[in-house]
This record gives structure tokens, C-alpha cells and sequence, in this order.
């Protein structure tokens, strides 16, 4: 059964972890393209399996989709973005808003990753209370710059955030990350005009271009191809990479070239890292037995 650990309190930072953060982080951003990649890669391994006992704690999840996201999380957090870990709300920061906010335990196992709060917090994962709720709440989880869930409304958000760095002559940039079959709200498009009216080049989106979603696959919910070519023709400089290619998912994040807001859509697959879950839909939030997480554990440490 879920418990509360209601003295643990609120989330803070963790120092030991934020130091060795910001230590390693240096390190990668200097490292050649090849080594910073494995160390990405080793990084997200630890965070799929963070990912997998929060969700086999909890009793709930969706641990198909977070599998998918973790590297572009991993690779902008630790590879790319400027992040504050004991200084949540430094006002320098860049900002990375998980708009697929189902997908909390990938957040949530990223930030303290990065020393945003200790790690063993990550057993109140949606237990009654606990701040690290379902769906990512601002004022409860360090880290977090806006609450998301209702699919559609982290990208407005995050499009508000690269315009308010520009009337306010800032250089700090917004990356947001979408689920593929959140391409289908309207309220998206409807920010993708915007940001390209505004020329909005610190704004990075990301699909997580999966192509599954609740209960079924995108292309027979509601087709989005040709995803790449309605990207361009609203007026966004597109990149398509392998969205589990830690070097790509660098590469990917660098600024516009073209004075354009940047989308770049990021194929990957659903339950990555464990076999069994892996393009299955069912994996969208079904939880895993004790045995699977045993198994999918031993995957993921090899």
C-alpha cells in the first residue's frame, strides 16, 4: 500500500547531488561528442530505472511514455539547458516545460537526477499528499515551471515564456517537449502560428514522435504526417532525429540557425529500454508486476 513520508516535508534542493551535477554537467558540455553521448546515455539508463521502482511504488503511471522521453529529458537537462538545481527560480535559468505531463515520473526521476530534490523522495511518487503528484505542479516540485496535464496547454505556455524573453531582452531559452498524439489539439497550432509570427528563436519544441498513444496508434486516432512538412509550413526551422541518439538529441538542441522558432521531432519508442514493453500500446499506463520490474531492472543495468 502507498504511504506518505509527511515528515520528509517539502521538496529542496539536494546540494551533494546539485554539486556533482553541475561538476559532471560542465564536464559533458566539454566532453567530445562521442563520450558526452555515452555519459548521457548512462545517465538516462539510471533514470529509466528511478522511473520504473517510482511507478512500481505508486501503483500507477504511465511508464511507456516516460521510457520514450527519457533521453530528450536526460539530454537537455544535463547536456544542453542552463538548470539551477538550488536555485529553482533563478531568473536566468532556461526554462524546460514537460507539456506531455502524464509523464511526471520522467520529470520528476530527471530532476532529482540533477539535485532538484533528493532522490529517495521519488517513493512518494503519487502517494496521497505527496507533492509529486500525477501531473507536474509548480508550486509543489522544484523544477517545475508550470503545471501540465491537460494535453495542449504546455506549449501556449511555453510559447509565453520565449515572448516574454524577448520583450524583456533576455538570452534564456524555452524548450518544450510534446507527446505525438497531443499534436492533435488545436491549441498547439495555434501557438505554432504564433511563435513563428514572432520569430521566436529561443523556443525549441519536441515531439516525442512515439507514434502510439491511449488505447491505439496516432496514424489511426487521427494521421499526423506528414509531421515534418506542417512543422515547415507554419514557419518553424524542423529537425527529425533519433529521438534515443543521446549525440543527435545534442546536436538537435542547438540554437536556430535560421532566426525561426526550432521543432524538432524526435522518433522514438514507446517502453524504450525494456523489451517487453517496448511499441506496445498497452504499456501507455498499464503498471508492471514485482517479476517485470525485476526484469526490466536487469535490462536496463546492462
Amino acid at each position: 500500500m502507498t504511504t506518505v513520508r509527511e515528515a520528509a516535508g517539502p521538496l529542496r534542493a539536494d546540494g551533494d547531488a546539485a554539486r556533482a551535477y553541475h561538476r559532471r554537467s560542465a564536464r559533458l558540455r566539454a566532453a567530445s561528442p562521442a563520450d558526452a553521448a555515452d555519459e548521457l546515455a548512462e545517465i538516462s539508463a539510471s533514470v529509466r530505472r528511478d522511473i520504473l521502482t517510482a511507478v512500481q511504488a505508486a501503483g500507477m503511471g504511465h511508464v511507456g511514455g516516460d521510457l520514450s522521453v527519457t533521453d530528450l529529458l536526460v539530454t537537455a537537462m544535463w547536456g544542453t539547458l542552463r538548470m539551477h538545481p538550488t536555485q529553482p527560480g533563478n531568473p536566468q535559468r532556461d526554462r524546460i516545460i514537460l507539456s506531455k505531463g502524464h509523464c511526471a515520473a520522467a520529470l520528476y526521476s530527471t530532476l532529482a537526477s540533477c539535485g532538484f530534490f533528493p532522490r529517495a523522495r521519488l517513493t512518494d511518487f503519487m502517494a496521497p499528499l505527496s507533492p509529486l503528484n500525477g501531473h507536474p505542479a509548480r508550486l509543489k516540485v522544484p523544477g517545475v515551471e508550470t503545471n501540465t496535464g491537460p494535453l495542449g496547454h504546455g506549449f501556449p505556455i511555453a510559447t509565453g515564456c520565449a515572448l516574454g524573453a524577448r520583450l524583456r531582452g533576455e538570452t534564456w531559452r524555452t524548450v518544450v517537449v510534446l507527446g505525438d498524439g497531443e499534436m492533435q489539439e488545436g491549441s498547439n497550432w495555434e501557438a505554432a502560428m504564433t511563435a513563428a509570427h514572432h520569430e521566436l528563436a529561443g523556443l525549441t519544441a519536441v515531439v516525442d514522435r512515439n507514434r502510439l498513444q491511449q488505447g491505439a496508434r496516432t496514424e489511426d486516432t487521427k494521421s499526423l504526417e506528414p509531421l515534418d512538412a506542417k512543422w515547415a509550413s507554419f514557419g518553424w526551422e524542423v529537425r527529425v532525429i533519433d529521438g534515443h541518439d543521446h549525440r543527435a538529441i545534442k546536436e538537435a538542441y542547438a540554437p536556430s540557425t535560421t532566426g525561426r522558432p526550432v521543432a524538432v521531432i524526435a522518433n522514438t519508442t514507446k517502453g524504450k529500454g525494456v523489451s517487453f514493453m517496448e511499441d506496445r500500446v498497452e504499456w501507455h499506463h498499464k503498471v508492471p508486476t514485482d517479476e517485470q520490474v525485476r526484469r526490466a531492472l536487469e535490462e536496463l543495468s546492462r
